[in-house]
């Protein structure tokens, strides 16, 4: 069953529908929250703010950015230089969760990712693109992860177009997460 969650400019009312027949349900918001309807190009899916819950984010979601060879003195080199799309704009500094597979990049420091795809397939062997992975900063302790372990993480979603040292998606206060 798909549902939709809709509300308009200053309505305290949210309204769930769905696609099959039944009665449409109305809740009464505890206040007011913000609904970007259409903000995912092709879909009807409204992403909403974060007084409502994480905000689930696809891995085709985060396909919605563009790069350009940027050549960066200090290193001599060239690297690929983000414009993210506005469904991803609309998502920065907002809680998400997100599922991938985790590859541990430095067990030492602490360092994980969580990919869309397993360590075989995942950015840093040549199977996806830097959109592919997500830098998990985590909120406080955590266990050691396995490598491929397939898990969901919540946290704050911050965008990466200017340091070169750093993931283009970064989950900040990441912590593990389990969907409702």
């Amino acid at each position: 069953m798909n549902k939709w969650i809709l509300t308009f400019s200053g309505a305290l009312a949210l309204t769930l529908m769905s696609n099959t027949n039944a009665p449409t349900k109305k809740v009464q918001a505890k206040k007011y929250h913000r609904v970007e309807l259409g903000a995912i190009p092709g879909t009807l899916a409204p992403l909403v703010s974060d007084a409502m819950g994480p905000i689930e984010v696809t891995w085709k979601m985060l396909a919605d950015v563009t790069y350009k060879d940027m050549y960066v003195k200090e290193l001599d080199a060239y690297y690929w230089k983000p414009t993210f799309g506005a469904s991803v704009q609309s998502l920065s500094n907002k809680e998400i969760f997100i599922t991938g597979y985790l590859i541990p990049v430095d067990y030492d420091a602490g360092f994980y990712v969580v990919s869309k795809f397993p360590y075989a397939n995942c950015f840093f062997c040549g199977g996806g693109g830097p959109e592919s992975v997500v830098d998990l900063r985590f909120a406080g302790k955590h266990r050691n992860y396995k490598t491929d372990e397939r898990l969901t993480f919540k946290g704050k979603l911050k965008l990466n177009a200017d340091d070169v040292y750093q993931m283009n998606y970064i989950l900040e206060g990441a912590v593990e997460y389990m969907p409702k």
